[in-house]
């Protein structure tokens, strides 16, 4: 039901744009990005501990 039928055919339909599908074209960039930041995260803290 993402895609409703619009009540009048005639009338272009108003389609939704899924929320999955206007973030997934960022990953490849995001999850390496928040991986890096994760990875310096732990070792400066594995390095302020030791």
């Amino acid at each position: 039901m993402a895609n409703p039928t619009p009540v009048e055919p005639d009338h272009s339909a108003h389609i939704e744009k899924d929320a999955v599908e206007g973030i997934v074209h960022l990953m490849p960039i995001v999850l390496p990005l928040a991986g890096g930041v994760l990875m310096l995260l732990l070792a400066s803290i594995a390095i302020y501990l030791a």
